[in-house]
């Protein structure tokens, strides 16, 4: 069996709810045949980890690592791994296993993070009871299926967004088949917003981009958008109605905008939630069903779309807006995040360790 470099890996760890975080180490699993050792360059800062490490969504295992937007190099691979080399650029997102075999109803459908054997990149359990660690990190070890390599047109600072908050926009758009012609409305411009902006309009849609920041405006046009609305605009908003075909929620909308969201679309329109509400979604149902409208959800992507996510962002020069800070400021880096200052991702840079 291969033995993998690092006995001890090094992070930044939640001790109990809160922002903060402080140094921490744990000792990573043995190194699989199938797994790969990588040594992390940058980290993104996606919501959910915040979400995380205040137990915001309860459950949270605490000493906790958490950080889904991992790039780096692999160092050590498993006897087995035959599709990495050390030294490749690698990202890892927001799972860490799935079964991937064509007996599994998730898997054989490219719905690998609904797998029942799933592992998520932090605050989750492998099956020997081993908690999995994240990003906030000097390195990680997953299965090589997981891990993705970076396409040479990306600059790798550029690409721990793409992990999860590149994925999770691309995904629906690709489920739902988006295409040229299409009327594509984007709610929130923000991290997920920004991007979901650019996947779009590559796709050759028409894009509505829908924010209550009207500074926000130049910066839409300049990343795709067709039209921006203001969200505190009636005038605007009623411009639009009944005219997209798909809605994608990017930011925390509160619960009780969904009926006006439902009177955005044509009909047939089809509503995709990315990011969860403020409290219970509530909507009449005669408008909903008179417009014959569907809401779905999306979790992330599986390992096929993740790799067509990096793929097509290299091809079409889809890129992320991003602020850097080293590792070491990591908890000035939280509280920018927390306090709504980003624009519109934090990537941590770990590459003098």
């Amino acid at each position: 069996m291969v033995q993998g470099k690092i006995d001890e890996i090094h992070g930044w760890a939640a001790m109990g709810p809160g922002l903060e975080v402080e140094p921490w180490s744990y000792t990573p699993r043995p190194l699989g045949e199938h797994d790969v050792e990588i040594k992390i360059e940058h980290s993104g800062i996606c919501g959910s980890d915040l979400h995380t490490i205040k137990e915001e969504w309860k459950g949270t295992m605490y000493p906790a690592i958490v950080g889904h937007e991992i790039v780096g190099r692999v160092i050590t691979k498993g006897e087995k791994v035959l599709h990495l080399a050390e030294g490749d650029l690698v990202g890892v997102g927001a799972q860490v296993y799935g079964c991937l075999q064509g007996s599994c109803n998730a898997c054989r459908r490219d719905l690998d993070p609904h797998c029942p054997e799933a592992v998520y990149t932090y605050n989750s359990t492998y099956a020997d009871g081993q908690h999995a660690h994240g990003g906030y990190a000097d390195a990680v070890r997953v299965h090589s299926n997981y891990a993705f390599k970076i396409p040479a047109g990306i600059d790798p600072v550029y690409a721990p967004p793409l992990m999860c908050a590149g994925v999770t926009v691309f995904a629906p758009m690709l489920r739902k088949g988006v295409k040229k012609g299409d009327r594509v409305g984007i709610v929130g411009i923000g991290g997920l917003g920004h991007l979901a902006i650019q996947y779009a309009h590559a796709l050759g849609a028409e894009v509505v981009a829908f924010s209550h920041s009207p500074n926000k405006q130049k910066q839409c046009l300049e990343l795709g958008a067709n039209i921006f609305v203001n969200l505190a605009n009636k005038d605007e908003l009623d411009s639009v109605r009944g005219t997209l075909d798909y809605l994608f929620i990017t930011s925390d909308s509160k619960a009780n905008q969904y009926n006006d969201f439902i009177t955005w679309m044509t009909f047939e329109g089809q509503i995709v939630v990315l990011a969860l509400p403020e409290g219970q979604m509530s909507f009449g149902p005669r408008e909903f069903v008179r417009t014959e409208v569907s809401i779905t959800g999306s979790l992330i992507g599986g390992v096929n779309v993740l790799k067509k996510t990096l793929e097509f962002s290299a091809e079409h020069n889809i890129l992320p807006i991003i602020e850097r800070f080293p590792m070491a400021q990591i908890n000035d880096a939280l509280r920018h995040v927390n306090g709504g200052k980003a624009l519109y991702r934090v990537v941590l840079d770990n590459i003098q360790n």
